[in-house]
C-alpha cells in the first residue's frame, strides 16, 4: 500500500465529489478539486503534463457554453467524448494512480480483485455535473428515493440471478477489512463518474435531441444501456450482457429520479454483488 502522504489527495477529491450533490455547495467544488490536484502534482501522484488534461477539459466547457456557435459546441464536445473515453481507459499520461487493494482472492473461489484509486476517470463527472447541470433528482427526494430502489432491486434480480446462472458468479458473502475504502470509493468516484457520462451525458443528450419523439426518451435509455454494455467489452459476452441489463437499471432511474437516483441504484448493485458473491468473478 502507498505511504499516508499518497491518501491526501483524495481527502479533497472524495469531498469535491460530495459537494457537486448539494446544490448550494455544487459551485464550490472546484475548490477541493483543485486542491487535490495541487496536492497530487506536490506528492508525485500526478505529473506536470496530467494538467493539459483539466486545462482541456476546460476549454470544452467553454465550447459547448457557446449554443448559438455550432460549429464550436459541436468541437467541445467532440474534445470532450475523446478526453473522457480517454480518461476512463486511463490512457492519458501524467498519473501515478496508487494501488489500495493488492491483487487477491476476496473469498475463497473468487478472481483476484485489486483497486487503485484514481485521479483522472473522476473528472468526467465534474465536467459533465458543472459543464451540463444535467438533472440531480427528481423534484421530490422521495421519488428519487424510490426510482434508485426500485431499479436497484431490479438490477440486482436480473442481474446477478443471471450472472448466478451463467456460473460468472457463485455465492459468497463477506466484508473484507479492504470493503470500506472500496466502499468509499464506489460510492463517491466510481459510480458518480460512470452514471455521469452513461446517463447524465449521454442518455440526457440523446433524450433532449429526440424529445419531440414519443420514443425519445426510451430510445435514448436504450443506446445508453447498450454502449455501457459495449464498454465492459474486456469481461466478454457475459459481462456486456450483464452491463447492458444494469444500464437500462439505471436509465429507468435516471429518468424519473435523476442522477442522484441512478448513482444510488448502480452502488446498491455493486455493493450486493461485493458483498455476497464472488467479486469480481468466480475464478
Amino acid at each position: 500500500m502507498p505511504p499516508m502522504p499518497h491518501y491526501l489527495p483524495w481527502s479533497a477529491l472524495f469531498l469535491a465529489a460530495a459537494m457537486l450533490w448539494p446544490p448550494a455547495t455544487r459551485r464550490w467544488a472546484l475548490a477541493p478539486l483543485a486542491a487535490a490536484w495541487a496536492w497530487a502534482l506536490a506528492d508525485g501522484v500526478i505529473d506536470p503534463v496530467a494538467l493539459a488534461w483539466p486545462a482541456l477539459l476546460a476549454l470544452a466547457a467553454a465550447l459547448v457554453r457557446r449554443r448559438t456557435q455550432a460549429l464550436g459546441n459541436a468541437a467541445g464536445h467532440t474534445l470532450f467524448l475523446v478526453l473522457a473515453a480517454l480518461l476512463f481507459l486511463h490512457l492519458l499520461p501524467g498519473f501515478h494512480n496508487p494501488q489500495v487493494i493488492a491483487p487477491a482472492p476476496l473469498s475463497p473461489g473468487a478472481a483476484p480483485f485489486g483497486m487503485y484509486l484514481n485521479l483522472d476517470k473522476p473528472l468526467v463527472a465534474f465536467w459533465v455535473v458543472l459543464a451540463l447541470a444535467p438533472p440531480m433528482a427528481a423534484a421530490r427526494l422521495c421519488t428519487t428515493l424510490f426510482a434508485a430502489l426500485l431499479a436497484c432491486a431490479a438490477a440486482v434480480a436480473a442481474c446477478l440471478g443471471a450472472a448466478l446462472a451463467m456460473g460468472v458468479v457463485e455465492w459468497a458473502p463477506k466484508w473484507p477489512a479492504s470493503g470500506w475504502i472500496w466502499l468509499l470509493n464506489n460510492a463517491l468516484l466510481v459510480t458518480l463518474a460512470e452514471e455521469a457520462l452513461f446517463r447524465g451525458y449521454v442518455q440526457q443528450r440523446l433524450a433532449d435531441c429526440w424529445r419531440s419523439r414519443a420514443w425519445g426518451a426510451w430510445a435514448a435509455l436504450a443506446v445508453s444501456a447498450v454502449l455501457f454494455g459495449l464498454a465492459h467489452y474486456a469481461g466478454g459476452w457475459q459481462w456486456m450482457l450483464l452491463a447492458g441489463l444494469a444500464g437500462a437499471a439505471y436509465g429507468a432511474a435516471y429518468r424519473y429520479g435523476g442522477l442522484g437516483a441512478a448513482v444510488l441504484a448502480h452502488l446498491g448493485l455493486n455493493a450486493a454483488h461485493f458483498g455476497l458473491f464472488t467479486y469480481p468473478s468466480a475464478g
